[in-house]
């Protein structure tokens, strides 16, 4: 099954989101097998980082919030909130990409 897993950063959290991008970087690497999609919600200057949205497989909830848990982002605290919601991929346009 997918889930979305959707993360809000903290406020004012960008130097704590550069200093751990490496190691969250791998952590999503070591698992791309699962991945469907990963990457960042941009604040309204449309280059500033201010949250993360990511498509997993799992078999259950719980493992994607394992998975969640595990990200070097999460560990850091750099997350105000994470919501893990099971997702249906309905229709995918790679022209888009």
């Amino acid at each position: 099954m997918l889930f979305s897993i959707v993360c809000v950063d903290k406020p004012n959290s960008v130097q704590l989101r550069m200093d751990t991008r490496l190691e969250h970087v791998e952590h999503l690497k070591a698992h791309a097998d699962r991945l469907l999609l990963a990457g960042p919600n941009l604040a309204e200057d449309g280059t500033t980082s201010i949250g993360s949205i990511l498509i997993f497989q799992a078999e259950t909830a719980a493992e994607a919030k394992a998975f969640a848990d595990a990200d070097p982002y999460t560990k850091a605290g750099l997350f105000d909130s994470v919501t893990i919601k099971g997702f249906r991929k309905v229709l995918v346009k790679p022209e888009l990409e």
